[in-house]
């Protein structure tokens, strides 16, 4: 399947607001996200959805949430497509003054998280849980769907038990899968959202490159990385890099005070960077002078593994065949973790989707999809990464694609035909 091309003209522009060109368009971003959702909702018997996951909030209200479920916010989706928003003090009076498509901002009551934990108080948690479901009750006899059935998107047995108390019919499952199907495959601002995060974290990497020199610290070259990743504007939620013997297996350790040294492989994880909420996953390795041959050779495995990959993707594909393009588990080197199954070794070679969140549908995966298999769709966004050892250290690479029509577009274009090397 050949890669996509891109069009005359088409790719990055500039993160800022101008109006002499049309670039990412915030306001058909909201609009088109929360007619995917409440698509999503119709098709159900629900009659409104309660939402307390940040991605899911952010999906449907476009405010910039950036956890988890703190439940000192959530969100009501009506069939009718009303949206009722509740957040602390500060952030509604905020949103009501910034967010003019949210018509209906009210204060949260934290009946979940972190206010209630540290209360210290059962009663006091009683108290907390009642109230805030009583706020989503009288929101939902406001807006006629009070004897409709409620969808929640996330499980917890005690806000049930408190929405039921409130006289809803409330249903757990329904509401997490039609977020996860409305989120599945991406509009084209979405993936524009995607591609930007990829040319910042690109930036970074042109940072790690100036930076990483012999004598230079590990958290000394990751701190100028992120530095450049917030001058372009972007959320940095996690990454780091690490060298030499740091670099296997990958998470032996992360950012550390180790200093570099001749000879060294530098490996860059840019995972959870976030423009506009969309978030990268963005691996590369650089070498500290000329590499080895054992070096080289790792690195093309790794890399040629990945194209292997990249080239079996396309709409109507299944992910059972995708993982076949994935090492066996000699390939995977299991002797090396004493590991019997691939899904003893979650993270090593796989494609996860990407968005709002690091993991999001699909994933393809030795370990899960030859006995799981779903179907892969144009518009869906994933990161594929592979690695490999090299000796006492390991490379690894990744890709941020989109699967179009007519093969994938590869939106990360940090060269990856040889390894970095870094001259000093």
């Amino acid at each position: 399947m050949p890669f996509y091309e891109r069009e005359y003209m088409e790719g990055t522009l500039g993160t800022q607001a101008v109006d002499w060109e049309q670039r990412i368009d915030t306001q058909r971003l909201r609009e088109e996200r929360k007619q995917k959702a409440l698509e999503r909702l119709r098709e159900t018997d629900l009659g409104a959805m309660l939402l307390l996951s940040d991605p899911n909030i952010r999906y449907v209200t476009g405010l910039a949430m950036t956890g988890g479920s703190g439940a000192d916010h959530y969100t009501l989706l009506t069939e009718d497509g009303d949206v009722v928003h509740w957040d602390t003090a500060d952030h509604a009076s905020n949103q009501r003054a910034n967010c003019p498509w949210l018509e209906d901002v009210r204060y949260a009551c934290p009946g979940l998280g972190n206010v209630p934990r540290a209360s210290g108080s059962a009663s006091a948690r009683r108290f907390l849980l009642s109230t805030m479901a009583e706020t989503v009750a009288e929101a939902a006899e406001e807006y006629g769907v009070a004897d409709e059935k409620l969808g929640i998107d996330v499980g917890n047995a005690g806000l049930v038990e408190a929405l039921e108390a409130q006289g809803l019919a409330v249903e757990t499952g329904t509401a997490r899968e039609a977020m996860l199907e409305a989120r599945t495959t991406k509009t084209e601002d979405e993936i524009e959202c995607l591609r930007m995060v990829a040319a910042i974290c690109e930036a970074g990497f042109q940072r790690i490159t100036n930076a990483a020199e012999p004598g230079a610290r590990e958290n000394e070259v990751w701190g100028e990385a992120v530095r450049e990743l917030w001058r372009h504007g972007a959320f940095v939620g996690g990454g780091y890099l690490t060298s030499g013997p740091n670099t296997w297996p990958k998470h032996q350790a992360n950012t550390t005070d180790r200093a570099l040294r001749p000879g060294d492989l530098v490996y860059a994880d840019f995972y959870n960077v976030g423009y506009l909420g969309y978030r990268s996953c963005y691996y590369r390795t650089f070498s500290l002078g000329e590499p080895t041959r054992e070096q080289r050779d790792a690195y093309e495995t790794a890399r040629d593994t990945l194209y292997d990959v990249l080239e079996r993707i396309e709409p109507g594909a299944t992910t059972d065949e995708i993982a076949e393009g994935f090492p066996d588990m000699a390939g995977e080197h299991a002797d090396y973790y004493g590991a019997d199954e691939h899904w003893q070794l979650t993270t090593n070679h796989w494609a996860h989707g990407l968005g709002l969140q690091l993991y999001e549908v699909p994933l393809i995966w030795r370990g899960l999809s030859p006995d799981h298999p779903i179907e892969i769709e144009e518009g869906m966004t994933m990161a594929v990464e592979t690695q490999e050892p090299a000796g006492r250290q390991g490379v690894r690479v990744e890709e941020m694609v989109v699967v179009r029509e007519n093969g994938v577009e590869i939106l990360s274009q940090w060269p990856v035909e040889e390894i970095t090397v870094i001259d000093y």
